[in-house]
């Protein structure tokens, strides 16, 4: 889980990034980053830690950059360096960015074909392929390029693209991770929750998966990877931003209730390759798992409950006898 934000506008962005990543911090505290555009070029800095670093580094730079991304990590691919904190580049560096929130799973694969290409990376990142893939497809077009590499691309995640070329653009699209837009006076904002900008703007649309956003400081657009267009509700909050934070529940307890069909999605598609379940994590050939005979689940606290209730669907489901007990026990 990473939190992102993105702007465009007519203000400087920086402290409106920075902000927005203070209320996201929850979402990852191993590092943080900022790319603005200014002049036709991108720049960067990043910290590792939690985002004070980050802004000991900015100091007070004082840039007018009215166009940039912002991202805080929990890493999953890549230990917790600067190299492979975001945002991360593609092989022009000063030309394309992104940020990212999630997991590609077929990251080996298509690293395998780009670094055949040419590409060369500079993290251990699975999220630095979107941005060779957007470079193996930009042409000029960068929604265009955004869309193509999504088709190419398996997990869950949602990532934000700029790219020095556009002034005053940002580009995004989502898979089972959370997006949401904010629409201003002249500016506009991404983010991966609505307390990140709740305090800018309370107009928003919560663009669905498969969605290719494009952002302008007069608005947003969304279409699909074939290029239909897409139109979406505007909505205004009326949540405070603890309320934002908790996504309109009153508690956070009960947010994680209804969230409970998204997890399930976003745990069964980390394994979903070409449409086929893969379980490597496991260390296991489906030879030998097809003669597993019977499944001990160890859990405490709500994962013990969690444990019961798959009790019940695997015996259903796999038809193996399963039994739960509390993981202290076994020590």
């Amino acid at each position: 889980m990473c939190g992102i934000i993105g702007y465009v506008g007519h203000r400087p962005c920086s402290p409106l990034l920075v902000a927005g990543l203070e209320r996201l911090e929850y979402r990852g505290y191993d590092s943080a980053g900022i790319a603005l555009l200014t002049d036709g070029s991108l720049s960067y800095t990043r910290a590792v830690g939690p985002l004070p670093k980050l802004k000991e580094r900015l100091g007070t730079s004082g840039s007018t950059a009215t166009t940039g991304v912002g991202h805080t990590r929990w890493a999953t691919h890549g230990a917790v360096t600067e190299a492979n904190a975001h945002p991360l580049t593609g092989c022009e560096v000063d030309k394309l960015s992104i940020v990212l929130n999630g997991i590609v799973e077929n990251f080996r694969e298509l690293q395998e074909g780009l670094e055949a290409e040419g590409h060369v990376y500079s993290s251990e990142t699975d999220a630095e392929t979107v941005s060779h893939l957007i470079e193996r497809h930009y042409d000029g077009d960068l929604v265009e390029a955004v869309s193509k590499a999504y088709e190419e691309m398996e997990g869950h995640f949602t990532f934000v693209a700029i790219h020095a070329d556009h002034p005053g653009l940002l580009v995004a699209a989502r898979l089972q991770t959370p997006l949401v837009v904010g629409v201003g006076e002249h500016e506009t904002f991404l983010a991966s929750n609505a307390a990140a900008f709740l305090a800018e703007t309370r107009r928003v649309y919560f663009p669905a998966d498969g969605d290719v956003v494009a952002i302008t400081p007069e608005g947003v657009t969304f279409r699909r990877t074939d290029g239909t267009p897409v139109e979406h509700e505007l909505i205004v909050l009326d949540w405070d931003i603890e309320g934002a934070e908790k996504g309109g529940f009153e508690t956070f307890m009960l947010k994680e209730i209804y969230e409970q069909p998204e997890a399930v999605a976003e745990t069964i598609g980390d394994r979903l390759r070409h449409g086929k379940l893969v379980l490597e994590g496991l260390g296991m050939p489906d030879e030998e798992l097809r003669e597993v005979n019977r499944i001990v689940i160890l859990a405490t606290g709500t994962a013990y409950h969690a444990g019961v209730a798959a009790r019940y669907a695997i015996e259903e489901w796999a038809r193996v006898p399963v039994e739960h007990d509390i993981a202290s026990e076994w020590i």
